[in-house]
């Protein structure tokens, strides 16, 4: 009884993905932040802010290492007269029972990102701050989202899938065996708030539908891209009409052969969907209930089955046979993940235009 009791509670915990912010500044939120430590004693806290500090004053001083008097001086007047305590933001991660202290969200960001400098320009991840992109799919799509997180290509990100984690899923989904059942959308959000807390992240724990793709595409704001990871044939097919139709851009990794679609409907409202691969289905719910086994005629073309590679065409045929659905390897998602965060990046600050179909093969490119 007691087993099921703890597991019905962590059933009902694991939709938490949003960190809860104390600012010691203000003496409302503070007392806040003191009662939930009183009233939870097993939270633990980790304070490493004069860190943070110290780094943010060498960054300020790029010309000559500062003497360790000198860096603590600096990081007393950075303070000005302030509480070490009370200065910057604490962050409680509830599903973790931890709370962090951290800067300021100017300074966090200002930190986080100094070493992409300048290889993405202060201006440019000012830009890059203000987009928001939007992720169907967050098996592929969790390395995807992680990378446009970790380099802070966008300010918000939509996250859409229904699935859980399965214990196969673990060949290629970045995460621990005791988050098995968790919702793959819950575990990319937590992921990015411990990587940066100040980062938006809206997740959609019923994938893409019919009901709720207008508020996935523009509630808040309109995509600026839309990232297509999902396996349903009609969401891929939705999907990418109301992104014409909204003059979106989309974005598709396959994960075989390092293979990468743009489809830039900003730039050509006319351009067709899919390059023109995606078959002319008057009713898109007569796809919703597919087996993967009758998705691969649809797919075949969609994903350049001409073009995959033999053991990829080989194991789409054992489908339904020895295999119970298509394999992606880790190696070709983070590759994916890397690739569409670049295209990303690119697409927002205008330094590419086209659209198409690439191909980064390391069976090719490595010989």
């Amino acid at each position: 009884m007691i087993i099921q009791e703890r597991v019905q509670q962590t059933r009902l915990e694991q939709l938490t993905h949003t960190p809860v912010f104390y600012n010691p500044a203000n003496g409302e939120e503070k007392a806040a932040l003191l009662q939930l430590l009183r009233n939870h004693p097993q939270i633990r806290v980790y304070d490493e802010l004069y860190g943070q500090l110290k780094e943010l004053i060498k960054s300020l001083h790029p010309t000559r290492p500062l003497t360790p008097q000198e860096s603590d001086e600096a990081v007393q007047r950075h303070l000005n007269g302030v509480p070490a305590e009370d200065y910057g933001m604490w962050v409680y991660y509830p599903w973790a029972e931890k709370l962090v202290h951290l800067l300021g969200e100017k300074e966090f960001i200002a930190m986080r990102t100094s070493r992409n400098l300048h290889k993405i320009t202060v201006e440019e991840r000012d830009v890059l701050g203000a987009k928001k992109i939007g992720v169907i799919g967050l098996s592929v799509g969790q390395s995807i989202a992680v990378t446009l997180a970790m380099e802070r290509i966008g300010g918000e990100l939509r996250l859409a899938d229904f699935d859980t984690v399965e214990l196969s899923n673990l060949n290629r989904l970045r995460t621990a065996v005791f988050n098995l059942g968790m919702p793959k959308v819950i575990l990319a959000a937590r992921e990015i708030a411990e990587l940066d807390p100040y980062l938006k992240v809206v997740c959609f724990t019923d994938g893409a539908t019919e009901e709720n793709l207008d508020a996935f595409m523009t509630g808040g704001g309109k995509l600026d891209v839309l990232v297509e990871e999902c396996d349903g044939v009609d969401v891929k097919i939705m999907s990418r009409k109301k992104a014409k139709t909204l003059q979106v851009p989309v974005v598709m990794d396959t994960n075989d052969r390092g293979m990468l679609d743009i489809e830039r409907y900003d730039l050509d409202p006319t351009y067709p969907l899919l390059h023109g691969l995606i078959p002319d289905i008057a009713d898109l719910k007569t796809l919703k209930h597919l087996t993967n086994e009758e998705k691969i005629p649809i797919l075949g073309p969609m994903a350049g089955m001409a073009h995959m590679s033999p053991r990829m065409k080989y194991s789409l045929g054992e489908v339904g046979k020895t295999i119970t659905t298509w394999p992606q390897l880790a190696s070709s998602v983070m590759l994916g993940g890397a690739m569409v965060a670049d295209t990303c990046r690119r697409i927002l600050l205008n330094q590419l235009q086209s659209s198409g179909r690439y191909y980064v093969d390391f069976d090719q490119l490595i010989q």
